[in-house]
C-alpha cells in the first residue's frame, strides 16, 4: 500500500515537471542506457563519440551531469536524478542548442517514474543480473522493469551474450528496430566488425565499448571518430580506477553486485602473477540476497578478503559482513573491520611488491552512510593518505 501511494506520488511529480518545463524530451534526441552493470562508463563513451562527432550534446549519469557544457554534482546514492531535476536538466539542454542527451536510467529510476515523459530514441540494454531484490522483490519483476525502458525506445541495443535476457526480449525486439553488439555471439557490432583498442581494463569494458560503437553508428558517426575517441578514452572516475601500479597495485571501482565483482575480479586476477587482495562490503538495508553470492565470487579470484562497511545504515555492519562470509571458500583468509579506514589500511600493510589491492563498492561516491547521516569519504582520498604514512 504505501509503495502505490509513492509511486503516485513519483508520477505526480513526474506529469508536474514533464508540463513545468514544457516538455523538452519531445524536441530533444534522447539515448536511455540501462542495465546492471556497466551504464556509467557506456553512457560517458556515447557523449565522448558524439561531443568529438561535433553534436550538441548533454550527459546526465550516475558521477556527474554534463548539461549546456557545464557540470554539475548528481547526488550521493542515486543514479538517476528525480523527475524535475532531469526534466529541468532536459530544458537547459534544449535552451542551449542541443540535439542530443544521453541518459543513464537505473531500474528504480524506471519503476519510479523518473524519466516520464521521456521518448526515447534509442534504448540501451548492457546486461541484467542479480540486484535490487530488496525493491523489486523477484529478478522476474526487475527483469521486466528493465524491459519498460525498451518498451518505449525507437531503437534497441542490446547485449546478444546475454542470452537469457534477449530471449526474454525476443518478442518485444521483433516490434523494434534492433542493433545487437557481442564477443562470443553472432551479432551485427563485434569487435571484428568494428575492432577498435582501448586503456579501459577487464572485457566487460570491451562489452561497454562494443554498445557505444552500436549507438553512435545507428546516429551516423564515422567510424574513424569512434575508433579514435575510444582509444583515447581513459575511463570514467571510480570504475577500474588504477590510483598506483608500484610497488604493488591499487585500483579503485564501483562493483558492488556478484557479478560486477566477479568481472572486476576476475580482470584483476589477469593483471598480475602475485596476490590480489580485495576490499568490500555491501549497502545496508539493500538486497541482502546477494551478499552471500558476492562473497563467493570474490574468493574466486582473491587471494585474501578484507571485509568492512559500505553504507551499513541502520543495519549491523557485523552481520552484513556475516552474510558476505557465508559465500567465500574457507580456503580464502578474511580480515574484517568495521571502519572502511582500517580496512584499506590492512589491505595496503599486508600488501607486497606484485601484488594487486583492489577496493570495491563506492568507486565515484564521496560519502559513507552510517545510521542516518552521511559522512565525508572517498576511497580515492584515502589510498592517497595511507601510502604516503605507509613506507614502501
Amino acid at each position: 500500500m504505501l509503495r502505490s501511494i509513492k509511486g503516485l506520488y513519483h508520477l505526480l511529480v513526474a506529469i508536474i515537471s514533464v508540463i513545468r518545463f514544457r516538455f523538452p524530451g519531445r524536441k530533444l534526441i534522447v539515448i536511455g542506457v540501462t542495465g546492471t552493470d556497466g551504464k556509467t562508463t557506456t553512457t560517458t563513451l556515447i557523449y565522448e563519440i558524439l561531443k568529438a562527432a561535433g553534436y550538441k550534446v548533454s550527459m546526465i549519469s550516475s558521477v556527474h551531469a554534463v548539461i549546456a557544457g557545464k557540470s554539475y554534482d548528481t547526488g550521493f546514492h542515486v543514479t538517476t536524478p528525480n523527475a524535475y531535476w532531469i526534466q529541468r536538466y532536459l530544458r537547459e539542454a534544449l535552451n542551449h542548442g542541443d540535439t542530443h542527451v544521453v541518459l543513464e536510467v537505473t531500474s528504480h529510476g524506471l519503476s519510479q517514474h523518473r524519466v516520464f515523459g521521456i521518448p526515447f530514441r534509442i534504448g540501451v540494454i548492457t546486461n541484467v543480473t542479480h540486484e535490487h531484490l530488496d525493491w523489486h522483490k523477484t529478478f522476474d519483476n526487475y527483469v521486466k522493469t528493465k524491459l519498460s525502458l525498451l518498451t518505449r525506445a525507437n531503437i534497441v541495443v542490446i547485449n546478444r551474450d546475454e542470452p537469457e535476457f534477449y530471449n526474454r526480449a525476443a518478442p518485444l525486439l521483433r516490434q523494434k528496430r534492433l542493433v545487437t553488439y557481442g564477443i562470443h555471439r553472432d551479432a551485427i557490432i563485434t569487435p571484428l566488425t568494428f575492432p577498435f583498442t582501448t586503456k579501459l581494463l577487464g572485457e566487460f569494458n570491451r562489452y561497454n565499448c562494443l554498445a557505444a560503437i552500436a549507438v553512435c553508428s545507428v546516429l551516423g558517426v564515422p567510424k574513424k571518430i569512434m575508433m579514435n575517441t575510444i582509444s583515447h578514452f581513459s575511463g570514467v572516475t571510480g570504475r577500474m580506477e588504477v590510483i598506483t601500479t608500484t610497488p604493488f597495485g591499487v585500483i579503485v571501482d564501483f562493483a558492488h553486485t556478484p557479478n560486477a565483482i566477479d568481472r572486476a575480479l576476475k580482470s584483476a586476477r589477469s593483471m598480475t602473477k602475485k596476490r590480489v587482495i580485495h576490499v568490500f562490503g555491501s549497502a545496508g538495508l539493500r538486497d541482502f540476497t546477494k551478499r552471500p553470492m558476492m562473497g563467493e565470487a570474490s574468493s574466486k579470484y582473491a587471494d585474501i578478503i578484507v571485509l568492512t562497511e559500505e553504507d551499513y545504515r541502520t543495519e549491523d555492519v557485523e552481520k552484513i559482513m556475516d552474510q558476505i562470509q557465508a559465500g567465500i571458500m574457507s580456503t580464502v583468509p578474511v580480515y574484517r573491520f568495521a571502519k572502511r579506514g582500517e580496512a584499506i589500511t590492512c589491505a595496503l600493510s599486508l600488501a607486497r611488491t606484485g601484488d594487486l589491492v583492489i577496493i570495491t563498492g563506492k568507486g565515484h561516491e564521496r560519502s559513507l552512510c552510517r545510521g542516518k547521516k552521511e559522512y565525508p569519504w572517498s576511497d580515492q582520498e584515502a589510498v592517497k593518505k595511507l601510502l604516503k604514512n605507509i613506507h614502501i
